[in-house]
């Protein structure tokens, strides 16, 4: 078993045309042993958004803290903390953070995916 504290892991920032005031990371992954899932958290400043895009694995997401959109079919889905979102596979999607607070959300992905 392994403990970790989400405050001391290295994270990664997004700031393009595609992704705007992201940071993520890995908390559990391919380097921590895990074969099947790796489970990712995002925070999105005000403002901000993932990439619009699909591809063939789904999703779980927890949002942990703030508000924001979720697209999906076509139509923007508002959500807040305590929400749990499933995204399928090959469904164009994106989070956007539509609120004043940070926007953090814990992703679950199948390991056959890219981990960020």
């Amino acid at each position: 078993m392994q403990v970790k504290n989400y405050s001391e892991i290295e994270k990664t920032h997004f700031d393009n045309e595609a992704m705007k005031g992201i940071e993520a990371c890995v908390v559990i992954g391919k380097k921590d042993g895990a074969e099947n899932f790796c489970m990712r958290v995002f925070e999105v400043e005000p403002g901000g958004h993932t990439p619009k895009h699909a591809h063939d694995w789904e999703h779980e997401i927890f949002v942990h803290s703030g508000e924001g959109e979720a697209y999906g079919n076509g139509v923007w889905n508002p959500f807040k903390a305590g929400a749990a979102l499933f995204v399928p596979a090959n469904e164009e999607h994106q989070i956007r953070n539509s609120g004043s607070q940070l926007l953090t959300f814990v992703c679950l992905i199948p390991s056959k995916a890219p981990e960020l």
